[in-house]
Formats: C-alpha cells, sequence, structure tokens
C-alpha cells in the first residue's frame, strides 16, 4: 500500500480553510488577493505584480441556509456555497472577486454578491460561445479590460513586461506540477488520484512561492516511492471538483484515478502558455484552449477525441464523469458524452453529485459495480 500521510499532512492544512496560513503570510507582506470561481478566468492575469490568485472554494460547508434566501434551489450547490461562505464573512479577506459569465448560476452569484456584500472590485468576464476568431478577438478585449480595471484598482503594473514575466513564473510553476502528474502514468503509480489532488488543489489557493518548496520535497518522495495494488485505472471527466476526498472515496473501491479532465484538473489545465507576440491575446488563446467546458457546443467531438486520447495514453480501464447537480452545461453535456464514450468501447460510469461531499455509501456502491462490470 502507498504511504499517503506525509502528503496528506502536508496540503491537507492548506486547503482546510478559504484563509490558509501561507496566504495569510502573503497578505501581511504586502500582495494583494484576487478570488476567482472560473477556468475561463485567466488565474495568471491575476499572478502580476503584487496580485495573487485565490481559487474560490468552500471547503467543509454544513449547508447554505443563507444562501438559499437569495439563490434558487435549482442554482448549483458551488455557488450557493461560495455565496454562503461570503455571506459569513469568510471570504473577507480577498481584496477583489472575479468572475465569468460562463453560465447563469455563475452570473446569479456576481449579481447577490455585488448587491448584498457590495465589494470594492468585483468584475465579471464576458465569454463567447464559440472559439473562432471573432470569439477570440472578443475575449482578448475582455481580458484586457480586466487588466484595465486591475492596475485602476490596486496600481497594479499591467504593462507587457509585467505580464510576459507573471507567465514565465506560471510556466515553471505548472511545469513542476506537470512533473508530479507525469508520475501517474507509471504502472504501478507511485501518487494516488487524492494525493495528486490534494496537491493540485494546494496550488490553486495558496502563492506560487509558497507552496514550491512543499511541492518539491514531495516530487522528491514521489520519486523513490513504490506504487501500490489497485484494481483498475479510471479517469474522471467533468465539472468543478475541488474536494480531494470525492476522489478519496471513489478510490476506496480499489481503482486508482490516473487522469482527469475537468475545470480544475489537470488535463488541459497543467499546459504551458505559448508565448506569442502580444501577452493579453497569449492568455486569451491558451484559455480557450486549456477549457474543456461543454459552454462551447460546436467542440463537443473534439472534447470526446481528447478523452479518448487521454484514455489511451494513459493506459485508463474506465471513464467516470462527475458534476454538480442542476449544472446545466454539464447536465446537457453528459448523457451524449455517455453514449460517445461507450461507442468507443470505452466503459463509462455518470455520477452526478452536490458540491458538498454527501451519499459516500451510494457513490462507493456504485463504483464498486461499474469495477466488476469491467471484471476488475
Amino acid at each position: 500500500m502507498i504511504n499517503q500521510s506525509k502528503i496528506a499532512e502536508i496540503f491537507d492544512e492548506v486547503i482546510a480553510s478559504p484563509e490558509n496560513r501561507l496566504l495569510e503570510q502573503d497578505i501581511d507582506e504586502g500582495k494583494i488577493p484576487i478570488g476567482y470561481t472560473c477556468s475561463y478566468v485567466p488565474e495568471v492575469l491575476l499572478s502580476v505584480d503584487r496580485l495573487v490568485p485565490v481559487r474560490m472554494r468552500a471547503p467543509g460547508i454544513a449547508g447554505t441556509e443563507i444562501a438559499d434566501n437569495y439563490l434558487s434551489s435549482v442554482i448549483c450547490s458551488y455557488t450557493r456555497s461560495i455565496l454562503e461562505f461570503a455571506l459569513d464573512d469568510r471570504y473577507d479577506f480577498l481584496r477583489g472577486w472575479v468572475f465569468a459569465a460562463s453560465c447563469d448560476h455563475m452570473r446569479r452569484l456576481y449579481d447577490n454578491l455585488v448587491y448584498i456584500k457590495k465589494p470594492a472590485f468585483a468584475h465579471i468576464l464576458d465569454v463567447p460561445h464559440k472559439i473562432n476568431e471573432a470569439g477570440l478577438a472578443w475575449y482578448t478585449d475582455e481580458i484586457q479590460d480586466l487588466a484595465d480595471r486591475l492596475s485602476k484598482q490596486f496600481e497594479a503594473d499591467m504593462s507587457d513586461a509585467a505580464v510576459s514575466a507573471a507567465i514565465r513564473e506560471r510556466n515553471d510553476f505548472t511545469a513542476l506540477l506537470s512533473s508530479i502528474h507525469e508520475l501517474r502514468k507509471i504502472d504501478p503509480p507511485p501518487i494516488t488520484g487524492t494525493e495528486f489532488h490534494r496537491i493540485l488543489t494546494a496550488a490553486q489557493v495558496s502563492p506560487m512561492h509558497m507552496i514550491i518548496p512543499h511541492i518539491r520535497e514531495t516530487l522528491d518522495e514521489l520519486r523513490q516511492r513504490e506504487g501500490g495494488s489497485y484494481r483498475a485505472r479510471l479517469m474522471m471527466v467533468g465539472g468543478e471538483l475541488d474536494d480531494p476526498e470525492y476522489i478519496k472515496v471513489v478510490e476506496s473501491q480499489g481503482g486508482v484515478v490516473v487522469a482527469d479532465r475537468f475545470c480544475t484538473g489537470s488535463i488541459p489545465g497543467l499546459e504551458p502558455i505559448e508565448m506569442k507576440g502580444d501577452p493579453i491575446r497569449t492568455i486569451a488563446e491558451h484559455t480557450f484552449k486549456k477549457t474543456i467546458c461543454p459552454r462551447m457546443m460546436a467542440d463537443f467531438e473534439s472534447r470526446v477525441q481528447a478523452i479518448i486520447d487521454v484514455f489511451r495514453d494513459y493506459r485508463v480501464d474506465g471513464v467516470i464523469i462527475e458534476f454538480v447537480k442542476f449544472c446545466d452545461i454539464w447536465g446537457v453535456e453528459s448523457s451524449p458524452l455517455v453514449s460517445a464514450i461507450r461507442d468507443a468501447g470505452i466503459p463509462v460510469l455518470k455520477l452526478e453529485r452536490e458540491y458538498r461531499l454527501s451519499g459516500e455509501g451510494q457513490i462507493r456502491t456504485r463504483v464498486q459495480a461499474f469495477l466488476e462490470s469491467m471484471g476488475k
């Protein structure tokens, strides 16, 4: 069996609360934390100068009683959970919020947060529905507008040189994370999916320069570690998933998650940003490239092919599609996606879930049956 204690100890503390000790220290040193809620928000732009990007999560949330007064019960529980934490003052350490108009639920979260909390800085990016030249030009203008507002509000240096420097730093950071991610290809892998997503989640909510030493130490440890036994190599696909405990429940039945394609995941989230002249347009092109959102309806076939390619590259036995209940875009995408993956001869399981970890017994039962159906 793989010894998970050290990695769990290092990163569990960081992801247990919205304001972790690394972030607190950075704030004390004059850094400016900016929260964001969607992969269409270019976190690299929130890393420029003194800015620090913080992916919005609601770890350990017990309920959304306050948020339910403002958001409908058919709004996804992720957005209701973030609003609950905001109304409970759990995010008052943030100096600004950046959203993307990626779905109606995100727009309602933005509307209510601005109306109730009245933050000093709140911005929402408009997002096109197609990846083409017109959409890219539109999105580039949106990112430039965000850069201009950040510069004006926080006196942040948004020059081409500063943005380019942030891109290089982000590429170095994702290259380090990719070094750990690549270990998942090994058979048997020396790292579980639960461990990997503890690391990746911590990286999304901590200052880069403060979490890097812990990641490097972990990489050195993993290179000396042997993998454990497992029943099946699994891939997870879907929407926002920022709680490694979900992956732990899946892996409790003997599977090991060796690949992922979801909003907060590694494929293609860890791909480097290719520098191409204007850094703002470069960021826009990269964000389009790395985002796997079904909002881009015309790209369904390319998403299916990307899943098949990862399935083969990582020698996966089965695919699990996960998404939060009432998610409009993934709810629509999931059924044809299941059919397309099955048509490719790939075993697939669909899991609809709440944002807060619940129904663990049912998840275990379904995963157990899925593994058995594959002869595992």
